[in-house]
């Protein structure tokens, strides 16, 4: 990846430019001024560094709602610095951290740690604070005074808050504070000691299964505890048809709940698990294909809000054991849009709007964060894409300090050419 500082003016020529937030397509240039947005349209200056956009898209900086940068406590794996570009390389611009570090981020001193020490990472990170101290699932955390010190959301992401009162306190507090809570949705009495999706393929395997009922029960639980005390609820990683109807059904008469969807639950089924590739057991299990289509569905009529990637890097040797053994997670940043566009776009026909709104806009509202990124004087936070690059992933194309991606050998389409963001262009 090579880095460079933005000159004073920089002319972004003849892109195709895709406004999420307007749902424009048109093609023009964008003026760079400083960093910042200085114009959008028909432009043309002498005086500019000019980057040539043909064939490209050029939209706002993606945003992940839901990484695992691992500091502290395990930056062996990885680090605010390595996961910054990894996500540099996938076109993000702003990405939020889940709090389940060594030790957890379930303090106001912690929250101020990773706010602190992100200001000098080239993305903008924001730290997700734990609901309950040290993630144990019984006592709040102090939750006030860690958005004060910059956390937008609460979680604690891996690790259900299986009692339903606790999860009820906690929903009531977070409506006082405006965040959203995000409830690792799985029902660990269920999912008992599931490896994999409960199905066809986990008894041929001889896994055992997680039944698609874990999730979709805690879901439903969950929305109906945000319906009573009125406040936000954001479901994660979204794995089964059934869950996916729940968040249908309470969008009809609830606005507050938003769910996200992974590009793995998007792109595997439970039958690449044949060959009992590690990098392939996640939590969430990857499902059937039914569940795959319901999940491609949900996105394209908008129960879905938004991709996240649940980037979940782990060492070789926390993944080259045996099935049972090993960890649960894979990286996802810089596969990212190669996955969604060959699915979403190329097989499956979803509008790119779409798949842009459910990486930019879509994420920015559930967060509160500034969506409106083409207006002038708006620091510029921008990814330039070629959206029919036919590529095939490989180690070269990993800037996460782990290696632990299923995508490795895959054909993708759709490729991040450049990424802008804090005064910095950055090009694959």
């Amino acid at each position: 990846m090579n880095t460079k500082k933005l000159a004073k003016r920089t002319l972004l020529k003849n892109g195709t430019i895709l406004d999420p937030v307007k749902e424009k397509e048109f093609e023009g240039n964008i003026l760079l001024e400083n960093g910042k947005i200085a114009a959008v349209g028909n432009i043309n200056v002498d005086d500019a560094d000019v980057i040539d956009c043909n064939g490209l898209v050029i939209t706002h900086g993606f945003c992940d709602l839901h990484v695992h940068f691992r500091e502290p406590g395990r930056e062996d794996k990885e680090t605010l610095a390595s996961g910054s570009r990894a996500a540099l390389a996938g076109g993000f611009t702003r990405v939020c951290a889940m709090p389940n570090t060594n030790p957890p981020i379930d303090s106001p001193e912690s929250v101020r740690f990773i706010a602190e020490k992100s200001q000098n990472c080239p993305i903008h990170i924001h730290p997700i604070g734990a609901a309950t101290k040290g993630q144990k699932g019984k006592e709040l955390t102090e939750m006030a005074g860690m958005v004060d010190e910059g956390a937008v959301a609460f979680s604690d992401d891996g690790l259900p808050i299986m009692n339903g009162g606790v999860m009820r306190r906690i929903l009531e507090y977070s409506g006082m504070l405006g965040k959203p809570i995000i409830n690792h949705a799985e029902d660990d009495c269920l999912r008992n000691d599931g490896l994999m999706n409960e199905g066809l393929m986990s008894t041929r395997l001889g896994l055992p299964g997680n039944p698609t009922q874990a999730e979709a029960i805690m879901v439903h639980r969950d929305l109906e505890l945000s319906k009573l005390t009125g406040a936000k609820l954001h479901v994660p990683h979204i794995s089964t048809a059934s869950a996916t109807h729940h968040v249908a059904e309470m969008k009809q008469h609830y606005n507050l709940v938003s769910a996200e969807v992974t590009p793995h639950h998007l792109f595997f089924t439970d039958e690449d698990l044949a060959e009992y590739d590690t990098n392939l057991k996640v939590a969430p299990p990857i499902r059937g294909n039914a569940d795959r289509k319901a999940l491609i569905n949900g996105l394209r009529d908008g129960t879905i809000d938004c991709i996240a990637t649940d980037h979940a890097p782990h060492t070789i040797e926390d993944k080259e054991l045996t099935f049972d053994l090993a960890a649960f997670g894979m990286t996802g940043l810089e596969s990212c849009l190669g996955a969604v566009l060959k699915i979403l776009v190329e097989e499956e026909g979803v509008d790119l709007f779409t798949v842009v709104k459910a990486l930019t806009v879509n994420p920015r509202k559930i967060m509160g964060f500034e969506t409106n990124l083409f207006t002038e004087k708006v620091a510029a936070e921008l990814t330039i894409f070629n959206p029919k690059e036919k590529w095939v992933f490989s180690r070269n194309d990993i800037y996460s300090k782990s290696i632990n991606s299923p995508y490795i050998g895959k054909p993708l389409t759709g490729k991040v050419k450049y990424t802008i963001v804090k005064g910095h262009l950055y090009s694959n």
